[in-house]
């Protein structure tokens, strides 16, 4: 790659950074109205309608209502390489509890995983290497995905002809807003988000009145039961040098004091990184939930649905190299660091699976750093720092917003032919 044309001892990237300055005012601003206006999994109308504005406002080709409220922006600039940028933009129902200004004005609803802040990023990134194409050459594919919280944007946008429309690109590239100090970026090779399996198990019993449980076979026994006999699958069934999560996230069942009722819903969440670890897993539930319901002498085998599954986000060795160099050399080695694999999941996956692309995806800092190593000194970092899916997440405005821009900024440009 080659810099020739910029000041001696500055490459591409700083030329195209050199406007963030002058940009990140107005970013702040649009990230403080994305917050206040979270909309939920596929109902991101509002925010689907700001991102097609804004693209077509920086020469952008865009393609709106892919994978029904997915938004892509094509910035065609000669020829090299081929680069897809994605920021996922749906909300959370949470009620948000941080007490900002600019809080949500959705009861309900949230921006509790920060996908607020990856919009502004992927736009101001857009902003600067649009303004900036003198520098590089190539084709930029920026994917705005609905959907991410329950598994299913991104393959909606594959299945509506993504790939027929922008062409197949080299690397998937993507990050995400975390628990981390703000102005660090980390990201760890291979197998780095597990898959997930969201499931929905509907036990049936037999009502009756309160005062009469021989009468009765009952649901809320059995769920207390069957949730007690999960817990042992993964201290019990899983190898210790393995890992896997499951979660029951809720119980329902009955509507008041003194009547038992017919039926009760578990809905569980299991996390795991290999094929094997997974099968073990959803064996072992559908055995416990199965035989807790026979020997409470169930009248019928409970009901057991998938409700959503996440892929194993797994980051290509070379094309994560190939970045985390770009960010040593834009960031410093001290702000950029190995998170790790981590349980949380993400459906970017599956737009590297489609189309064969190496993926690259990465973690950038929003939590106010005093505070965070405040936490971090006292050995409260998990009790003390918000993390994603909190009612209250609330990421710093700065430096996230700055980190974020550049990163992705600097990721594509690593990627790009500069000039």
């Amino acid at each position: 790659m080659s810099d020739a044309g910029h000041p001696s001892g500055t490459t591409a990237a700083d030329t195209v950074l050199a406007g963030l300055p002058q940009t990140a005012p107005g970013l702040a601003d649009l990230y403080r109205d994305l917050h206040a206006h979270p909309e939920l999994s596929f109902q991101e109308h509002r925010t689907s309608g700001l991102v097609a504005e804004r693209l077509g406002a920086l020469g952008l080709e865009v393609i709106t209502g892919l994978g029904r409220t997915g938004v892509v922006g094509v910035l065609a600039n000669g020829a090299g390489p081929h680069v897809l940028l994605r920021a996922d933009f749906d909300a959370l129902p949470v009620t948000e509890q941080t007490g900002l200004p600019y809080a949500s004005t959705t009861d309900g609803v949230m921006h509790a995983c920060g996908h607020d802040m990856h919009v502004t990023c992927l736009l101001g990134a857009l902003d600067l290497l649009a303004a900036g194409r003198d520098s590089w050459s190539g084709t930029i594919t920026a994917v705005f995905q609905p959907a991410e919280e329950i598994g299913a944007g991104a393959q909606a946008m594959v299945d509506d002809g993504l790939f027929d429309r922008v062409g197949i690109p080299d690397v998937v590239l993507g990050q995400h807003v975390g628990p981390f100090p703000a102005g660090t970026v980390g990201c760890h090779p291979g197998p780095a988000l597990a898959a997930t399996d969201a499931l929905k198990v509907t036990l049936f019993g037999k009502g009756a009145h309160g005062s009469r449980p021989e009468a009765a076979v009952d649901p809320v026994v059995m769920a207390a039961a069957t949730v007690m006999r999960l817990q042992t699958v993964v201290s019990r069934e899983i190898a210790g040098g393995d890992t896997a999560v499951v979660t029951v996230g809720a119980l329902n069942a009955g509507t008041t004091d003194n009547v038992i009722p017919d039926t009760a819903e578990l809905k569980l969440n299991i996390r795991t990184y290999t094929d094997e670890v997974r099968a073990t897993v959803l064996a072992a539930v559908r055995r416990i939930v199965e035989g807790e319901a026979a020997a409470a002498g169930a009248p019928r085998e409970p009901l057991i649905e998938t409700l959503d599954t996440f892929p194993v986000l797994v980051n290509d060795a070379g094309a994560t190299d190939r970045t985390l160099t770009a960010f040593r050399g834009r960031f410093g080695e001290e702000r950029v660091f190995d998170p790790g694999p981590a349980t949380g999941s993400e459906d970017c996956a599956a737009f590297g699976t489609a189309s064969g692309a190496p993926v690259c995806y990465w973690f950038f800092g929003g939590t106010d750093p005093a505070a965070y190593e405040k936490a971090q000194k006292s050995g409260t970092v998990a009790r003390d720092v918000p993390s994603n899916h909190s009612p209250h997440f609330a990421p710093v405005v700065e430096p996230t917003l700055t980190t974020g821009v550049t990163a992705m900024t600097t990721a594509a440009l690593s990627w790009l032919k500069t000039r």
